[in-house]
């Protein structure tokens, strides 16, 4: 019964990744619509994700990698105010 009630609260937990569907509209130009997928799977997220999950990765790399990911973000989201400011 334990195994069972793990394994709803992991379905219905926050964690998981909600799946939204993405739509691409095709005006006769299948290139360009290739174009704007991708942009839209790379804005998701879902390349990085694909290429995380190739291999394992032990617990304390990914806790390191998600700390230089924070700090990466905090330094790009103060270079923008800075620039904000100066305008």
């Amino acid at each position: 019964m334990e195994v069972e009630e793990k394994k709803k609260d992991y379905l219905q937990s926050s964690e998981r990744p909600k799946a939204q569907p993405l739509e691409v509209i095709v005006d006769s130009n299948v290139e360009k619509a290739m174009k704007v997928l991708k942009r839209k799977l790379i804005k998701e997220g879902i390349f990085k994700e694909l290429k995380a999950r190739r291999y394992y990765e032990k617990p304390s790399v990914k806790k390191k990698r998600k700390a230089k990911e924070a700090q990466k973000k905090a330094r790009k989201e103060e270079s923008r105010i800075k620039k904000g400011i100066a305008f």
